[in-house]
């Protein structure tokens, strides 16, 4: 059985939309355009991902939203990160590198 990148994504994907909601306030559909994009392809987050994960978020108080037009004329919540949420983007952000780092480091292991 063949993994996707995607599988990767599991236990990440706070931490990538914390970041995408970081770098400015959009709606779901848009995070989920944004981390396709900044990830050259690579990483896709289905719907079925995306919204508990906000909905998860929101209820932990490191996302708010704002009432908002989308491009396509349609209401929708633009995310915003909260005090909590730029903390636990901090944390999340050391505790990725740490591990991305040991892995890189049995990766090229010889």
């Amino acid at each position: 059985m063949k993994r996707s990148d995607a599988d990767l994504l599991q236990g990440t994907l706070d931490l990538l939309i914390l970041k995408t909601i970081a770098l400015e306030p959009m709606h779901g559909y848009g995070v989920s355009v944004r981390i396709r994009q900044i990830s050259q392809n690579v990483l896709r987050v289905q719907q079925g991902s995306l919204y508990p994960a906000l909905y998860r978020l929101e209820q932990l108080g490191l996302i708010d939203y704002d009432w908002g037009i989308s491009e396509n004329g349609h209401k929708a919540k633009y995310y915003r990160l909260t005090r909590a949420g730029e903390k636990r983007l901090k944390q999340e952000t050391a505790s990725w590198e740490r591990l991305s780092s040991a892995v890189m480091r049995i990766v090229e292991a010889t």
